[in-house]
């Protein structure tokens, strides 16, 4: 078994926090600061036996260091192809790496896209995508292509439908309003809206999702469909080839009217 915690961060992080319940260690996912991973082990009596990083940038990294003088020789796992300060274990493509102090088997997917050599952690029916898919959306492209992010997109769509998906950032009812214009008679997407709406006046977080509700609502799994299809090609005003460019029209369409 294994306990999944959501530790926050900067203004809307979440650093998952991995444990095997009766285990004296815990295993950090994208600590992009320290500070609050070393308050949760500390209020916990645990200490940490590895970090797994997904991808470059400083809010996924930026405690690595830090954390690191703390356990001094803990492991950390990150992707082959990024330029990451304090990486000791590069990961690659169908890798099943040993994650010291966690009982558990995660497979590594190469999901490149918002950066160049972005990975994701799969195993036990859970996805660490850190910020390749998010509830009801994806992430912009920084480093990677369109094409590719469209691909790695397709890649997680194929997982099992009941998948737990943790994204790394709280961003879902922002998502869903671009999700809307794509799809304004979309019963699922307002049902989700009311749904996610609920929790955060509870104080709740909205993640992790479901693998199902994603593609039921997220419009960036969503691309072969007729309404989103229609949707992107009259943001264009042209008829549009398939999942890819359909993929990278509504990309753009919310990069440059909606973010």
């Amino acid at each position: 078994m294994l306990e999944v915690t959501p530790v926050k961060a900067f203004k809307d992080n979440f650093i998952w926090m991995l444990h095997n319940p009766g285990s004296e260690t815990a295993v950090a996912v994208d600590p992009g600061e320290s500070a609050p991973v070393l308050a949760w082990l500390e209020q916990r009596g645990l200490r940490l036996s590895a970090i797994l990083i997904t991808h470059k940038h400083i809010d996924h990294t930026g405690g690595v260091m830090d954390l690191q003088f703390a356990f001094p020789g803990i492991a950390v796992l990150g992707p082959t192809n990024e330029p990451i300060r304090g990486i000791k274990v590069r990961v690659k493509e169908g890798e099943h790496p040993e994650i010291p102090g966690l009982q558990a088997d995660f497979t590594v997917l190469e999901v490149p896209g918002h950066t160049e050599g972005h990975i994701a952690y799969f195993g036990e029916g859970l996805l660490f995508c850190g910020d390749t898919l998010f509830s009801a959306g994806c992430g912009g492209i920084f480093g990677g292509t369109h094409e590719q992010m469209h691909a790695s997109l397709q890649r997680i769509a194929a997982l099992p439908a009941d998948t737990r998906v943790y994204c790394a950032h709280e961003y879902t009812l922002v998502n869903l309003g671009f999700a809307k214009w794509v799809e304004p008679d979309s019963e699922a997407i307002l049902r989700r809206e009311q749904e996610v709406k609920a929790l955060l006046a509870q104080g709740e977080n909205t993640v992790p999702s479901i693998l199902q509700t994603e593609l039921d609502t997220n419009p960036f799994l969503r691309v072969d469909t007729p309404a989103v299809q229609a949707a992107a090609e009259r943001y264009v005003g042209h008829a549009l080839g398939g999942g890819a460019e359909v993929f990278t029209a509504i990309r753009r369409w919310k990069d440059r009217e909606y973010d």
